[in-house]
């Protein structure tokens, strides 16, 4: 299951943004990962909760957003959102497609509680 090394990467890159800002507490987390991943939200979430036990994120919630896909025909320049298996366009039939979105597994926002009490 690639949740758990998704997981503890996310981990890994929370801890080091809760530990810039002096962080006593990470409270939530907030991914954007994009459709083309193949992650299954509850596992990630299982995943994290396992990976930050024991740390500054054992407890913080992980709210996901999922991302759909999007190309760009490299023959005719139309944008559109393929399917999974189907990368042809729908315009020109070619199956010349550039991935702009959906691949994608990015860190939005982290909320920590720092010593004097504000969340951060």
């Amino acid at each position: 299951m690639h949740e758990m090394a998704i997981a503890a990467s996310l981990v890994d890159s929370v801890l080091a943004a809760a530990r810039r800002h002096d962080a006593i507490k990470v409270e939530s987390v907030e991914l954007e990962i994009g459709v083309l991943q193949l992650v299954v939200p509850e596992a990630l979430e299982l995943a994290f909760t396992v990976a930050s036990a024991g740390t500054l994120a054992d407890g913080a919630t992980l709210k996901t957003v999922e991302v759909p896909a999007a190309a760009r025909c490299r023959a005719c320049d139309c944008r559109y959102e393929p399917a999974i298996n189907d990368y042809v366009c729908p315009q020109c039939g070619q199956a010349d497609a550039e991935l702009v979105a959906g691949n994608e597994i990015v860190l939005k926002n982290v909320v920590c509680q720092v010593s004097d009490g504000a969340a951060k």
